[in-house]
């Protein structure tokens, strides 16, 4: 350590709002060199090449094949794909003295759709699963929480091409499992959820989601079955509507200044969940509405999977300022203009509910879906709650926060039919390669890691990825005994690298109390202590980083008890 580039902190940088950033900057792992981009020091370094040997290792086993792709794409591949749309802001454009345009890797689907489609042509070259660990950019808007939404970072990125479906499952499932094995290397705990695709694209596709509690992520998992999806894609067994009988006729009731749920069931003394929202939305350009119930929120994504194939966007107070005859909050389901009603299953035909009458500070009761309105689309619209019914087993769901760390689509064919990677099949037909993708964000384990094993001391690092495997700390006190504490120290040193066994040895002069305190912050699994009273009695000490514990090993012993860890 007395030659170690390494600076550790006493205080938390001003600047850090989770533990995984305030610590790791504290230890020296990284140094912030502008928003969103940080250097990565020996420390962090010694850890983001551990979780990068996990990964490869698991991708080879796997049978992927690992290539290096160009960080500068150009960006007529984008522009092909369309995805230098759907990226906008985030994509960092620049143009070469030539004026030819450029993207800073996002991702990679374009430039290893067009390389494959370059080298492969026949079903028999086919499956094909390559990979590439590199750094990536994205222009966040607002970085923060350090290594979690920065604007650099370190991901694997695979991509697999197939004859068809089946192939690219098998593939999928084989990846599936390599990143399951990956996060238990790295000491995650880690759920598997189904997920919304974004700006890459597919139908089936999972997310890795890494429990914490500053995750950005909100994700719903069931207590009594595995299933489990994040908010965006996670659907409820709902529990039906009661369905009324003798339902009288309509009628309006005013609801002076209740432009709020809570108000409007307050004013007319009725539970929320018997209000039927009504969120206008605009499907190419015709006024439509999406129903849930009054004590339950809309589910964009949902919304636009209900209605796929269709432009959607919910109406913006310009809207309706733009239509006065749709009074914000007091729409209802019997408004004249409405040309599309799509429904969550909660809402029945034959239940009864209360709308907005169509007109400001005014209700309507005794309203039935089917006699009073028609519902065009059912389909799940209503974001889950925690208790709601499991679709599968209807157990009991629940919402967790997490990070997500990892990522798996089956795109299809997407890329293929952009940039043309076909296939001629055995009688002489062409065809799309199927295409699977599959990510890890590497630099992001190591932040998610630190937000799972750290605690009020420090980083306690996980044996699979920390820097060093002991931290040596000596203490040679004064007098005659503190050459022989040295010369112990750094036999003791010596024989455990021969071991095969890393060492952090702290030969500083510096007190003991800051020894200990940087052996606690910075983590390493073991730590090691040889002083002149143990080394009188012929120990050294030895405590466990996450637990604790202590125990004293003979010195001899040493490298023989943490070689067979």
């Amino acid at each position: 350590m007395s030659r170690l580039f390494l600076r550790t902190l006493r205080d938390d940088p001003a600047d850090a709002e989770i533990d995984s950033h305030r610590l790791l900057v504290r230890t020296g792992a990284i140094r912030r060199v502008a928003s969103g981009i940080y250097s990565w020091l020996p420390l962090g370094n010694r850890v983001l090449r551990n979780v990068e040997a996990i990964v490869r290792e698991e991708m080879d086993a796997a049978g992927a094949q690992e290539v290096i792709l160009p960080i500068a794409q150009p960006l007529e591949l984008w522009e092909r794909t369309g995805r230098d749309t759907a990226y906008g802001p985030q994509m960092f454009r620049l143009t070469d003295r030539k004026e030819t345009g450029f993207a800073l890797a996002p991702t990679a689907e374009e430039v290893i759709t067009a390389t494959v489609a370059g080298e492969y042509s026949s079903y028999r070259d086919l499956p094909v699963n390559l990979y590439q660990i590199n750094w990536k950019y994205r222009d966040e808007l607002r970085p923060r929480f350090g290594l979690l939404r920065s604007r650099e970072f370190l991901m694997k990125d695979a991509y697999s091409f197939h004859v068809d479906v089946e192939d690219l499952r098998a593939t999928y499932r084989e990846m599936y499992e390599a990143y399951e094995r990956i996060f238990a290397r790295c000491g995650l705990t880690v759920r598997a959820v189904e997920a919304q695709a974004g700006e890459i694209g597919g139908d089936v596709n999972h997310e890795f989601m890494a429990v914490a509690p500053v995750g950005e992520d909100d994700f719903v998992w069931c207590t009594g079955c595995d299933y489990a999806a994040n908010v965006e894609a996670a659907v409820r067994a709902a529990a039906p509507a009661a369905v009324a009988a003798d339902v009288p006729a309509p009628a309006d009731v005013d609801t002076p200044g209740a432009g709020a749920i809570a108000d409007v069931a307050a004013q007319l003394g009725v539970e929320p969940g018997s209000l039927l929202k009504s969120i206008a939305f605009d499907c190419e350009g015709d006024l439509a509405l999406a129903l849930v119930p009054g004590d339950r929120e809309i589910n964009e994504f949902a919304l636009r999977r209900a209605v796929a194939g269709r432009a959607v966007r919910l109406y913006s107070d310009e809207d309706f300022a733009a239509h006065p005859d749709l009074p914000k909050g007091f729409i209802g389901p019997h408004h004249p203009e409405v040309r599309l009603v799509v429904a969550d299953p909660s809402v029945p035909a034959g239940a009864e509910w209360v709308v907005g009458a169509n007109r400001v500070d005014a209700h309507t009761r005794h309203v039935v879906p089917g006699r009073d309105f028609r519902v065009d689309v059912v389909a799940d619209l209503a974001v889950v709650a925690t208790g709601d019914a499991c679709p599968r087993c209807r157990g009991a769901l629940r919402i967790d926060r997490g990070i997500e760390v990892g990522h798996v689509f089956q795109l299809g064919t997407k890329y293929s039919t952009a940039l043309e990677a076909v296939y001629t099949d055995d009688a002489g037909g062409q065809h799309p390669m199927v295409m699977g993708c599959y990510g890890i964000g590497v630099s992001r384990i190591v932040a998610a890691v630190v937000e799972e094993c750290s605690d009020e001391a420090g980083i306690a690092w996980p044996p699979g990825i920390a820097p060093y495997d002991v931290h040596l700390v000596v203490l040679p006190g004064r007098g005659d005994a503190a050459a022989g504490v040295l010369d112990a120290a750094e036999r003791l040193y010596r024989d455990l690298q021969a071991a095969g066994v890393s060492v952090l040895f702290d030969d500083r002069e510096v007190s003991p109390g800051v020894k200990f305190a940087d052996a606690d912050l910075l983590g390493m699994p073991v730590q090691i202590t040889i002083g002149a009273k143990g080394l009188a009695r012929g120990v050294a000490e030895r405590k466990v980083r996450r637990t604790g514990d202590r125990d004293d090993l003979p010195i001899d012993g040493v490298v023989s008890a943490l070689a067979l860890r």
